[in-house]
């Protein structure tokens, strides 16, 4: 019945095209060959078409030059499958006859270099595999089986949507080839095989099909029978084909999905069907047939139809039985119409009459030689024109601009489907479009339908191959840390910027690293801060407390003026830790080490000033005290000692300044920290200050043992010792110490050495000063100077002698001067009296024989 309604399809454009002005003066005729899927009866009627113009013989002359030869037809409309198209265009291409055809899909005909005289008026396969495909990937399917005939048509679709597939990982898991003709023996067998690979493949619920509807009639039946329920992807050779849809239990086969070409508006040709009568037979000697099969199979249903027709006897006399007009109106071709065959057959035959059309513009067509066909074949190829409302062309490969419709089909109220369309496929743009909502959402409702060898990998995992040769076969497994996927069904694991973002395992994103340094609200920093600031009050507090008692004998003891140096210099060091805290910035990290390296330097000169001192006034050996007077000089000395200092920090901030930088080695965490631009130079600014600690530490130790309440010297040397202990273990407690907390690990060592020295300088004249107010006086002073002196006086020597005992006359001794101070002691009957107070006197001791002297510092 689709090749009868094909021909009427045909008939009646002819009929259009002889009653329109569009060809004045000139009508079409046609011949109609059947060739039953047979390319043997498809190249017989070929070689009539090849025979000579009005020649009684039906022959084809071999000639070298077909040039002006005149055949028996200008074109060629056909033929419906691939197959048959491609033989007989081999045969037409000796004389470049145009073939135009209506439904052959198979992408080899787009070849010219093979098929120059073929066209057709629908897409090729190509387009069809590839909206399949789209279809199939939209849907979330990838294993999926496919079934085709064995013919060109078959084979070159099967080839066509493998290449398309594996360009979007979608895997074929079975490809079966069923026989393309019903009267090959195997076909049964192969048809059962078929159904049995089909139940096998439990994980394919997704089946695409290139079959005749003839096939596909003894595959459903089968189907049906053992009862699988698939979705069934159909090709443009069956998805409108009735017949199949009206098979019995045709339900049971699950859903199908069909694409056909672009149909248009096929309204005039139903009303041709609907007005046939026995007019018509004389025109149609097969319109007679089908009018004779319908007094015999008055009531039959349309899937008994060919059953009924193979039981008529074909050598009844057609003229004995009554037809009439009401007869032919019940029929079964209102039911059996493909809207996309009947549109594209009569475009076929509206492509061949513009270009005649074309072509008889300039010359007078009444007579048929009046073109070749080749000349027919070069204008069908620039032919430009409109059909229905569309604009009509054919491109490079001979292919006409039309697109696909999506069909679905639907089980109505009798259990037979209904086929609808539910979308277009623009073959350009590669695209579904939907004219509205509900048809949108019926297409998304496919993607329920699970057919995957393999469940989905969720975002966070990735696939990994399987032992199956199939990629769409595999297990998941979750992503390494600092990798993500976030899609599913990814092959690879992406990686993080470990820089600036990390994943924990199985993550479906990266996440950016937090910055982290030492914050001001950190409970650690708090407490630094807390221990700072308390020393900025105690350093504010002491200064106070030597303004008020500045003109005590303990306070210039201590050097004056020269403790608010110091005090300041503390002041400094406390305020340089501070800057360890928060958010890290080129300034900072420049000031800190240069603040705390210069300020602590200061302060361990002034202390080695005064160590010097100490040393001066209890040194006996006076190549020592040449030395040391010609060191101490405490304006030079401090200014030389911070200076070089100054000179190192100088030299580092201009060629190897510190700097900000991000640590990336933590995996989930940046730190900012300051970099100290080189590490010789900040051990340079350490090793300097250590080093003139140390000299400090030798010139206090050796001039430890002072007065007890004066005994500066002994807390020097304390207070050096805590900076070396402090210092030695900064090391490596440094150099083992990552993250936010180091800049606390330097943070502390400063406020322990800052502390050390500011407890073990000035605390003890701070408890004289507060709690021992009676030796904070002159007398009490130069008493405690006095014992000390006697002390030491009796266990040394001198080599002048002196009188036994003091007379009337005085002896007087010269009186060294330190600090600027001079004082007198007179020996008045063997007892010492003070005549001025002592700051660093000169004491004459005699006795019997010896006579010493002896330095003494009050410091």
């Amino acid at each position: 019945m689709s090749g009868f309604l094909q021909m009427l399809a045909m008939s009646h454009a002819v009929e259009m095209i002889n009653n329109s002005t569009l060809l004045p003066g000139i009508k079409l005729g046609y011949e109609i060959y059947d060739t039953c899927s047979e390319t043997t009866l498809g190249v017989l009627a070929a070689l009539r078409f090849l025979s000579t113009f009005n020649s009684t013989e039906d022959t084809v002359k071999f000639l070298c030059n077909y040039s002006d030869y005149t055949p028996k037809i200008k074109a060629v409309i056909g033929s419906s499958y691939s197959e048959v198209s491609i033989t007989i265009a081999k045969v037409l291409n000796t004389q470049l006859i145009p073939q135009i055809s209506h439904s052959s899909s198979a992408e080899v005909l787009s070849d010219k270099f093979r098929f120059p005289a073929f066209l057709r008026t629908i897409p090729n396969d190509a387009h069809q595999t590839r909206a399949m495909a789209k279809l199939i990937h939209k849907s979330g399917w990838n294993w999926i089986g496919m079934i085709v005939m064995d013919d060109d048509y078959g084979r070159s679709a099967l080839e066509s949507f493998a290449s398309q597939t594996m360009t979007i990982n979608v895997c074929i898991a079975f490809k079966e080839v069923i026989p393309a003709h019903l009267s090959d023996s195997t076909i049964q067998s192969k048809i059962d095989e078929t159904v049995k690979t089909i139940q096998r493949e439990t994980r394919v619920n997704v089946i695409v099909a290139f079959l005749k509807p003839s096939l596909l009639t003894r595959l459903f039946k089968k189907v049906i029978e053992v009862a699988i329920t698939k979705t069934w992807i159909a090709s443009d050779s069956w998805s409108t084909a009735v017949g199949l849809s009206s098979i019995p239990n045709i339900h049971r086969i699950g859903q199908v999905i069909g694409f056909i070409f672009k149909s248009g508006d096929t309204s005039s040709f139903n009303s041709y069907l609907k007005n046939l009568n026995v007019q018509h037979f004389e025109e149609n000697r097969l319109l007679e047939e089908y009018a004779e099969l319908l007094t015999d199979c008055p009531k039959v249903k349309i899937s008994e139809l060919y059953s009924c027709i193979s039981d008529y006897s074909k050598e009844a006399d057609y003229k004995r039985r009554k037809i009439n007009s009401k007869s032919l109106s019940q029929d079964f071709l209102s039911a059996m119409v493909r809207p996309g065959l009947v549109y594209s057959t009569q475009l076929a035959v509206a492509a061949v009459a513009n270009a005649i059309g074309q072509i008889c513009l300039g010359r007078n067509c009444s007579n048929p030689t009046a073109f070749a066909p080749w000349e027919l074949l070069q204008t069908l190829k620039k032919v430009n024109f409109s059909f229905h409302g569309r604009n009509i062309h054919f491109d490079s490969s001979g292919d006409a601009n039309i697109g696909y419709d999506v069909l679905i089909w639907k089980e109505g109220a009798n259990g037979n489907f209904n086929i609808t369309t539910i979308a277009e496929y623009d073959t350009e743009k590669d695209i579904f479009i939907f004219h509205n909502k509900h048809k949108e959402k019926e297409f998304k409702f496919l993607t329920k339908v699970n057919s995957k060898c393999s469940d989905e990998c969720k975002p966070g995992q990735m696939k990994k191959t399987s032992a199956s040769l199939h990629t769409c076969c595999y297990e998941c497994v979750n992503c390494p840390e600092n990798h993500f996927t976030d899609n599913t069904d990814m092959g690879y694991c992406i990686q993080c910027n470990n820089k600036t973002h990390w994943a924990p395992v199985k993550s479906s994103a990266c996440y950016k690293k937090k910055i982290e340094y030492l914050h001001w609200s950190d409970g650690f920093a708090v407490v630094l801060l807390i221990v700072s600031f308390s020393g900025v009050v105690l350093i504010v507090a002491i200064a106070l407390l030597f303004a008020k008692k500045f003109n005590t004998p303990v306070v210039k003891a201590s050097g004056g003026m020269l403790c608010y140096v110091i005090l300041l210099s503390i002041f400094f060091s406390f305020v340089s830790a501070v800057f360890f805290i928060g958010k890290p910035d080129n300034f900072k990290c420049k000031v800190r080490q240069t603040l705390f390296g210069i300020s602590f330097t200061m302060v361990v000169s002034c202390i080695l000033l005064k160590s010097i001192k100490i040393l001066l006034a209890f040194s006996f050996d006076p190549r020592v005290q040449s030395f040391l007077k010609f060191l101490y000089k405490p304006f030079t000395l401090v200014f030389v000692c911070t200076g070089i200092q100054v000179i190192i920090c100088t030299i580092w901030l201009v060629f190897w300044s510190p700097y900000i930088r991000e640590n990336f080695s933590l995996p989930k965490t940046i730190i900012l920290e300051c970099d100290e631009g080189s590490t010789i130079a900040f051990g340079i600014m350490l090793g300097y200050i250590a080093l003139l600690a140390f000299i400090c530490f030798i010139f206090a130790f050796k001039g430890r043992k002072l007065p007890e309440n004066y005994n500066e010297g002994k807390f020097i040397t304390f207070g050096m010792l805590i900076y070396f202990i402090t210092w030695i273990t900064f090391i490596p407690v440094y150099a083992t110490t990552f993250g936010i907390y180091l800049p606390a690990v330097e943070m502390i060592v400063i406020l322990i050495s800052s502390y050390g020295i500011l407890s073990c300088t000035f605390l003890p004249k701070c408890y004289i000063i507060l709690y021992k107010q009676d030796t904070n006086t002159k007398s009490a002073f130069l008493k405690m100077l006095y014992k000390y002196s006697s002390k030491s006086a009796s266990s040394l020597t001198v080599n002048q002698r002196v009188p036994s005992c003091c007379t009337s006359s005085q002896s007087s001794g010269s009186i060294s001067e330190i600090y600027g101070r001079t004082s007198t002691v007179s020996c008045v009957s063997n007892s010492f009296s003070f005549q001025e107070t002592l700051v660093a006197p000169e004491i004459l001791y005699v006795d019997k024989r010896v006579l010493t002297r002896k330095r003494l510092s009050s410091i």
